[in-house]
């Protein structure tokens, strides 16, 4: 009979306690994301507003349809957006109609970026960019709407964190002795019953 105890591979133990203390920088990271673009979001969202017809003048050049009510509907979900994602309430709600109105402005304000990213060619400015996908890539990425585009996928998939109000009322809406049971292990190959 083998009484002899194997070890933990030390690589192993060693990435799995560095996986753990990254960990914990997740929610750090997230507040801080929240309250930069959140402010962000917010200022542009009240930028929109607080000068209206300019910005109706600019959705008319991008051909945007009924660019008063865009504007209005569009820095009002700025605005709002920044201060919920801002305060970690209902982020993964919110969420959703920034990343629609982000993909509205691509397709208005930054068509040709698009154009030239999928078909190749020149679209975009000469003086700017080269022709092909990569500077369309560039241009995409350099757009104003970029970040606030990321930032509404980062809140739709990890949430707020824990630094949050949703995290608060989810302790408080749903105490541990309410949550649901741990899943059954799947064992492969089986059929389920």
């Amino acid at each position: 009979m083998n009484t002899t105890i194997a070890r933990p591979n030390p690589l192993i133990r060693c990435a799995l306690l560095y996986r753990r203390g990254v960990s914990y920088l997740r929610s750090a990271v997230l507040l801080v994301i929240r309250l930069a673009w959140g402010w962000e979001l917010y200022l542009s969202g009240y930028r929109h507003l607080t000068h209206f017809q300019n910005t109706v003048d600019a959705f008319k050049g991008w051909h945007v349809p009924m660019p008063a009510a865009s504007v209005a509907i569009s820095g009002t979900t700025e605005m709002v957006g920044g201060l919920l994602i801002m305060a970690g309430l209902g982020a993964r709600f919110i969420s959703l109609p920034l990343f629609f109105n982000f993909c509205v402005a691509y397709a208005t304000a930054s068509i040709d970026s698009l154009r030239q990213f999928a078909f190749g060619g020149q679209y975009l400015p000469t003086r700017r960019y080269d022709a092909g996908r990569l500077s369309a890539l560039e241009a995409i990425i350099n757009d104003d709407a970029f970040p606030f585009l990321v930032t509404s996928l980062l809140m739709l998939a990890f949430g707020a964190g824990k630094v949050s109000l949703d995290h608060l009322i989810a302790k408080w809406w749903f105490p541990k002795s309410e949550e649901l049971p741990p899943r059954e292990p799947r064992v492969v190959g089986s059929t389920p019953s």
